[in-house]
């Protein structure tokens, strides 16, 4: 592809399409040519919002157009492992919103599926390609936390009441604070820890058979505990901590930054000083599409983020399957 910008396509006109769609614009090795929705009247109204030129009453017909590249796609989990696999199939790289599908034996297929057509597939998690994200990574690679001990992870918002129109509240749909909140937090603690749990354990509260909030622990090798807590019920909270033997690090806004002039986090020694670190960084879906670009012209069909997301999924299935039995359970 050399230097020539990516060419899109979104495949859905939902609301964090609206939030990503300008941000691929912005990127200097990507460009919008298309939207797609199952009315086409949505689409052109997408289309004139966003200054899209090409606009399509159907997600195939993007798919056919010799001239875009790659789609986003925004649609309900449900619908993923559908349209992964179409776009594969017609030569398409996929940036696919998360959580990347209903279950880790549908991540299993998209895999297989894009890597039969040697396109990339990477899920639509914005914050892990931040310098921010990496200077955290670095940190705890230099032990200057010392001996890891404890991971603890949050991501909720607070619904008035619950919204029944809403894919969150169904589960046939991919909804639930698990998959919709949860997958970060679960994403967080596998990327930091560098490693899987091999067990896990949760309670949930449900509503219409979906969890509306969810708290767990995982359990890793030398000692490790991770905590999560994600649910739709609790005020706005979307912070990560991670202690170590010798001092802590915690962020508080990990998900995306409260202010995006001042990405930051803080280290905490024993002694109570506190030293803040800034980074500056793009915006995060700017890093994320510019990492999805660059894994595009280098043909990496096969790498690290990828094999994140799988874990990721196989650890959210544990949980939920730990919620709905009371068990503790296994991750093999």
């Amino acid at each position: 592809m050399s230097d020539r910008k990516v060419r899109f396509a979104i495949l859905g006109t939902a609301k964090i399409a609206r939030t990503v769609g300008p941000q691929i614009q912005a990127s200097t090795g990507a460009e919008v040519t298309a939207i797609a929705s199952r009315d086409l009247e949505r689409a052109t109204a997408f289309g004139d919002e966003l200054g899209i030129p090409k606009r399509f009453g159907g997600y195939q017909e993007a798919l056919y157009d010799p001239e875009i590249d790659a789609v986003y796609i925004p649609l309900p989990p449900s619908m993923h492992l559908e349209w992964v696999t179409k776009a594969a199939e017609a030569g398409k790289h996929v940036l696919c919103e998360k959580a990347l599908a209903m279950n880790a034996a549908e991540v299993a297929t998209m895999t297989g599926v894009c890597q039969q057509h040697n396109v990339v597939l990477l899920d639509g998690v914005m914050w892990y390609h931040t310098p921010r994200a990496a200077a955290i990574r670095n940190i705890l690679a230099l032990r200057q936390l010392g001996e890891l001990r404890q991971l603890n992870s949050v991501f909720t918002f607070r619904w008035e009441s619950y919204p029944m129109d809403n894919m969150r509240m169904h589960r046939k749909l991919g909804g639930g604070s698990l998959l919709d909140l949860g997958w970060y937090c679960v994403g967080v603690a596998l990327w930091l820890f560098d490693g899987m749990p091999h067990r896990v354990f949760s309670k949930a509260q449900y509503h219409n058979d979906v969890d509306i909030r969810m708290n767990g622990f995982l359990w890793f090798d030398g000692g490790r505990v991770a905590t999560i807590e994600c649910g739709f019920d609790t005020a706005k909270r979307r912070w990560v901590e991670i202690a170590g033997s010798k001092k802590n690090l915690v962020c508080d806004d990990f998900t995306r930054p409260l202010n995006p002039e001042k990405a930051r986090f803080w280290t905490h020694d024993d002694g109570g000083s506190a030293t803040e670190h800034v980074i500056p960084q793009k915006r995060q879906e700017e890093c994320m599409v510019d990492a999805f670009c660059d894994l595009i012209r280098n043909g990496t069909t096969i790498h690290p983020w990828l094999e994140l997301s799988r874990r990721t999924q196989q650890v959210c299935d544990a949980l939920d399957k730990s919620a709905r039995t009371q068990q503790e359970i296994d991750v093999s």
